[in-house]
């Protein structure tokens, strides 16, 4: 199943797209009274499919939506950097023992084709095309066998990231959690649809060019390594994301005289096999005047 968050203008409506259709969750599920969100369904997708069979739901009117973030409103947003070996090599770092942990915080959230803003002049903004992974339930200390039973969905991220800011400290936090910079969508597609998730085409453009062409079968640490592995330390809980790192090609891997970082109107896209495809477009904004 594909679920995806609309906004309205009171708030946020989650829809299940089937057969080309956009229907309402809590149409499926016979809640008018209140507000249903993702958070609210890890548990129900069986009554869901039920109902769906049963044709228990109406159509929503068609024409164009406004995304909201797909991921919803996560605890908790993991990244993992280093985690495919061609990016490694161009970026000149070390294959790492163990995963590379960082976060975000939830200002960087942003829909399929909402705007990312560019706040200051010289922030050598970066693209990074991911494979994201949201928990459905509790997850402490699981093996790597059974890892991906406690996965919800998957859905299409772009790790924005400022390498000024990157790089202006030993911390990546600054340079990866600016406003909006972290898109994600379009949609949140249930895992049962996506059996493997290390086979996995993985696409990123840029005005149309082709940048990253790679294959989730590429990651270091796969989905089910990095979920044990952080589940050894950190409870997992649903609704928590995990953002997978980026294959190469980004713009911070090409020779310096090559780069051409994100820029006012660029459009940025990535496809990931399955899942669908998040595009944005790069504005500037007011700058921020730092004093």
């Amino acid at each position: 199943m594909r679920f995806v968050r609309s906004k309205l203008d009171d708030g946020v409506k989650l829809l299940l797209e089937h057969e080309k259709q956009l229907i309402s969750v809590s149409d499926l599920l016979n809640v008018r009274n209140k507000t249903i969100d993702l958070n609210d369904i890890f548990d129900k997708i069986d009554e869901i499919r039920i109902n769906l069979k049963k044709g228990n739901y109406s159509v929503e009117p068609s024409g164009e939506i406004s995304y909201a973030p797909s991921v919803g409103n996560p605890g908790k947003i993991l990244c993992v950097g280093l985690n495919y070996v061609a990016h490694i090599e161009e970026t000149k770092k070390e294959v790492p023992k163990y995963p590379v942990l960082f976060s975000k915080f939830g200002n960087s959230l942003a829909g399929n084709k909402e705007d990312i803003p560019i706040p200051l002049d010289n922030l050598k903004v970066d693209y990074e095309g991911e494979l994201g992974v949201i928990m459905g339930k509790n997850a402490y200390r699981v093996s790597e066998a059974m890892a991906l039973e406690y996965v919800f969905g998957y859905y299409v991220g772009n790790d924005v990231s400022s390498r000024e800011l990157q790089y202006r400290t030993s911390q990546y936090l600054l340079g990866k959690s600016l406003d909006k910079f972290y898109p994600n969508g379009p949609a949140v597609v249930t895992r049962d649809e996506i059996p493997d998730p290390q086979a996995l085409n993985i696409k990123t453009y840029v005005n149309g060019e082709i940048r990253q062409n790679s294959n989730t079968s590429k990651m270091i640490f796969p989905v089910s390594k990095l979920i044990s592995y952080i589940s050894s330390f950190i409870t997992l809980n649903p609704g928590d994301v995990i953002s997978t790192g980026t294959p190469d090609m980004v713009i911070m891997g090409m020779p310096e005289e090559k780069r051409k970082w994100l820029k006012n109107g660029d459009i940025v896209k990535v496809s990931i096999e399955n899942i669908g495809t998040l595009e944005n477009k790069f504005v500037e904004v007011e700058k921020t005047i730092i004093t």
